[in-house]
């Protein structure tokens, strides 16, 4: 991992959504929890402040985190976020408990390497749509990276990229594929262009026609 997060918090009493207006409000804090682990499950609040300048970096998202709450601390991972449908305010964020010697489940997100310089997009007038940006994965807190690649080098016209053709870091699974072969998702497709893909039709119903 080529970063560091430090995260200061502080424990909360006093729950429910009047309290966690008020913090939001007066005092410009964002109410979270902690959990997972052999620990109870524990409320927090976070400067908003904090938390925003943080978020602003993709690595946060997929990151071991050093959460200091009140003088002690626990590596943890943000699990979930829910943000003010208008507004540029956090309203809560969920942390999970993560341990050096265990493995656990996340997701990051992936990113798209040599798309617009591959030969099937620049000299063919291939489209590429992409099926999904992030990947569900296992792995020990020291092995998690901040994002898998896919790269497009070399795909042909046509292609549909798996799950099982991304090149995993070591000690990285994916969650989909440890449930068996029929669940090796689509990443991405590259579409071929419509009069492309219109002249390959005719061709096939014309050699049909002529068997």
């Amino acid at each position: 991992m080529s970063e560091d997060f430090k995260l200061n918090a502080q424990a909360r009493d006093v729950q429910g959504k009047g309290a966690s207006r008020r913090l939001r409000r007066l005092e410009g804090k964002v109410p979270a929890i902690v959990y997972g682990g052999k620990k109870k499950p524990t409320n927090i609040t976070v400067a908003h402040n904090e938390l925003i300048k943080h978020l602003e970096n993709e690595a946060f998202y997929s990151h071991i985190i050093e959460l200091d709450i009140d003088g002690k601390t626990e590596n943890v991972i943000l699990k979930d976020l829910q943000r003010h449908p208008a507004k540029a305010l956090v309203m809560h964020a969920d942390f999970l408990r993560v341990s050096k010697t265990k493995k656990f489940k996340t997701t990051v997100p992936l990113h798209f390497i040599n798309e617009n310089t591959c030969e099937a997009v620049k000299l063919q007038g291939c489209t590429i749509a992409h099926s999904m940006t992030e990947l569900e994965i296992t792995c020990l807190p020291a092995n998690l990276p901040e994002f898998i690649e896919v790269d497009f080098a070399g795909v042909e016209a046509g292609a549909v990229i798996h799950i099982s053709d991304l090149t995993l870091p070591k000690g990285v699974e994916s969650v989909a594929l440890s449930h068996g072969a029929d669940h090796d998702l689509t990443v991405a497709i590259v579409n071929k262009p419509k009069g492309a893909a219109a002249e390959e039709s005719e061709e096939e119903g014309g050699e049909e026609a002529a068997e």
